[in-house]
């Protein structure tokens, strides 16, 4: 087995792209931090033939729901909405809100194949649908977001 130091090395920048994409830039990092926390404690245990990323990924989720579960408690505020700041790190803020603006399974589909390069099936998996359904998602979502953020120079 590796050391769990590569594995965070490895495949931290992609588990962290996930989160985003799921969250958003502002809760990505503690979503990280708790994936990788848990990962950690349950990396001994891991089969040597684990696919690892996947892995990763079906933590990521679990993290993403529960900070999504969490935010659904949280009271809404009254009053002016302050500006959300920019992150210069991640997608401009554009290609951000219309990430958000998915529906939930088309989010999840788009993050999970297109920014951690999972596979159709291992994505049924993780959010409970089937591999036909995963891949519908992803291409509506990405139709979704070729519409809202065309690509410059782009030829339809």
């Amino acid at each position: 087995m590796k050391p769990f130091e590569q594995i965070v090395a490895e495949h931290g920048p992609m588990v962290l792209r996930v989160c985003r994409a799921v969250l958003g830039p502002a809760d990505a990092e503690d979503a990280w931090s708790e994936t990788f926390l848990s990962a950690l404690k349950a990396y001994p245990e891991l089969p040597a033939d684990a696919n690892v990323q996947a892995w990763l990924v079906t933590i990521a989720h679990r993290k993403a729901v529960d900070v999504i579960r969490a935010q659904a408690r949280r009271p809404l505020p009254v009053g002016d909405i302050p500006d959300r700041p920019g992150n210069a790190e991640t997608f401009t803020g554009d290609l951000w809100d219309a990430l958000a603006r998915l529906p939930d399974k088309q989010r999840l589909a788009v993050a999970y194949h297109y920014l951690a390069g999972l596979p159709y099936r291992e994505i049924a998996e993780i959010t409970g649908g089937t591999t036909d359904a995963a891949r519908r998602a992803a291409a509506d979502g990405v139709k979704a977001l070729r519409a809202t953020y065309p690509l410059e120079g782009a030829h339809s």
